[in-house]
């Protein structure tokens, strides 16, 4: 049975919002009309509302997440059910590919940091686009070894220096990477921060105060203001 024109109209404007989406992500820049209206034909659109959990450890890789807008902390599990910060997925970024390929299930949680967008690539639909088509394959190929190169970039990053100047580092990286004139608002807590960058929560928040007293930085609960990324880089040998 043929569906109504006006039916057919609405999927039609569907499908070109969510090609329009895909083709502005870095993932998918410069793909072929058909790539991506396949894409876009199996994409599932995901809003998150802060707070909200996207998944959890030990749940089935879905397949590869892509976020519109918002960020997405990626969180894992450590001793006593604590919770350590691993990552951040900020507008633009994609995660969720390794545990896709090795077919294992999610080794974080994913939690919305803000209101989000995010697009979902089932994992069938990845793997389809892949068999088809070359260049969609080398695009994956590239993402998960630059995912991999940062990686080991932050590893050598913690394991060089001192505790404040993985501090000063980690806020001047992310100072940087802000739209906001060096306005930060942390992705996760404190205690969470201060874990991922191996200092303790006292230690990470007396750190906070000294470059404050500086005149380094602001802060307000989570929201911190570098004014000048530059001096505060200048201050890691304190």
């Amino acid at each position: 049975m043929t569906r109504p024109l006006a039916t057919r109209h609405t999927a039609a404007l569907a499908a070109a919002r969510e090609r329009a989406l895909l083709a502005a992500l870095p993932l998918l820049q410069g793909m072929d009309r058909g790539t991506l209206e396949r894409l876009a034909a199996r994409t599932q659109r995901l809003p998150l509302q802060r707070g909200q959990v996207l998944f959890r450890t030990g749940d089935p890789a879905a397949g590869i997440y892509l976020v519109v807008f918002g960020e997405v902390r990626l969180l894992a599990r450590g001793e006593q059910g604590r919770q350590r910060l691993t990552g951040v997925a900020s507008a633009g970024r994609s995660f969720g590919e390794a545990v896709m390929f090795l077919e294992r299930p999610a080794v974080v949680d994913a939690v919305a940091a803000s209101d989000a967008l995010l697009l979902l690539l089932p994992r069938d639909a990845v793997f389809d686009e892949i068999d088809r088509s070359p260049v969609f394959a080398r695009r994956i190929i590239a993402a998960l070894s630059a995912r991999i190169e940062s990686l080991v970039q932050e590893l050598d990053r913690q394991a060089q220096g001192s505790g404040r100047e993985r501090v000063i580092e980690f806020l001047a990286r992310v100072a940087e990477a802000s739209p906001d004139a060096g306005g930060i608002t942390l992705p996760a807590s404190k205690a969470s921060i201060a874990a991922r960058l191996r200092v303790s929560p006292e230690h990470f928040s007396r750190l906070l105060r000294e470059l404050q007293g500086q005149g380094l930085l602001s802060v307000a609960g989570r929201r911190i203001t570098v004014p000048d990324v530059a001096a505060l880089r200048a201050a890691r040998a304190g």
